[in-house]
C-alpha cells in the first residue's frame, strides 16, 4: 500500500525490450510504495519481454495497461499513469511538462542508440530526448552482454550529455539468498539516485555501523 505520509513526487519510468523487466516493475511496485506518482511509458517490445520473462500479461490499449499495473503495483487513485507510445500530449514530451526524473528500466541497445543520436520517433525516445535538452535526471538501465563498440561509444555519449548509466549488474557482497535479492540490488541504486527514501537493501558501511545485518523482504 502506499505511505500517505511521503511527500508525492512525480517520475517517469520506461520499459524497453532488453531483458531484465524484473526489475522495472520491482522499481515501479517501490516507487508507488514510496507515495510517488509515475507516469509510465512501455514499448511494443518490452510488452514482449514482460510476457515472457515474467506472469504478467499486459493489454496493448494504454487504458487496459494502466488498470492492469495500477492492480500489479497497489497503485492509488491517478497515482500510475500510462501513456501510449505516440502521445505526444503526455508530460514527458515537452519541457513545458513537470520537471520529472526519468528511469528507463531495461535500457535496451536500440533505446540506448536513439538517445544518443537524437531520435524521437516514439514517445520513449522523445522523453529522453527532453531529459537531455533540459538537463533532466535521466538514469538508464542497460541489460546486454558482452557490449560492442558500438553500445560502450554511445553510452560514452550519453554519460557526456549528463545520463547516469547503470547497466543491470547486481554485486554479491550483500550475500544475496535469491533472484529477488539481485533484482532489489540495483533498484535500491536506482532509488537512491531518485532520493527516494529505500529499506530493500543497506548502503555501504550501514550494516557496521548498525552491528547488524538489516533484514530483506
Amino acid at each position: 500500500m502506499t505511505d500517505s505520509s511521503l511527500p508525492s513526487r512525480t517520475i517517469n519510468l520506461a520499459f524497453t525490450g532488453a531483458s531484465g523487466a524484473q526489475y522495472g516493475l520491482r522499481l515501479l511496485q517501490c516507487l508507488i510504495a514510496a507515495g510517488c506518482t509515475v507516469n509510465v511509458m512501455v514499448s511494443r517490445a518490452a510488452q514482449v519481454v514482460i510476457a515472457t520473462e515474467t506472469d504478467l500479461r499486459l493489454p496493448g490499449a494504454p487504458a487496459a495497461m494502466q488498470t492492469a499495473l495500477s492492480e500489479f503495483a497497489d497503485a492509488g487513485p491517478g497515482q500510475l499513469l500510462v501513456f501510449g507510445r505516440e502521445d505526444w500530449f503526455a508530460p514527458p514530451a515537452s519541457g513545458s511538462g513537470e520537471k520529472a526524473p526519468l528511469v528507463i528500466c531495461p535500457c535496451s541497445t536500440g533505446t540506448l542508440s536513439a538517445l544518443a543520436t537524437g531520435a524521437s520517433n516514439n514517445l520513449i525516445e522523445r522523453a529522453g530526448d527532453v531529459a537531455l535538452k533540459e538537463r533532466r535526471q535521466l538514469l538508464l538501465v542497460p541489460r546486454e552482454a558482452p557490449y560492442s563498440e558500438v553500445h560502450l561509444d554511445n553510452m560514452l555519449r550519453l554519460t557526456r550529455m549528463g545520463a547516469v548509466i547503470m547497466p543491470a549488474s547486481p554485486g554479491f557482497y550483500h550475500q544475496p539468498q535469491s533472484v529477488s535479492d539481485l533484482v532489489d540490488f540495483i533498484v535500491a541504486r536506482i532509488l537512491d539516485h531518485l532520493g527516494v527514501p529505500q529499506d530493500l537493501m543497506p548502503r555501504w558501511g550501514e550494516e557496521h555501523a548498525d552491528g547488524k545485518r538489516r533484514d530483506r523482504t
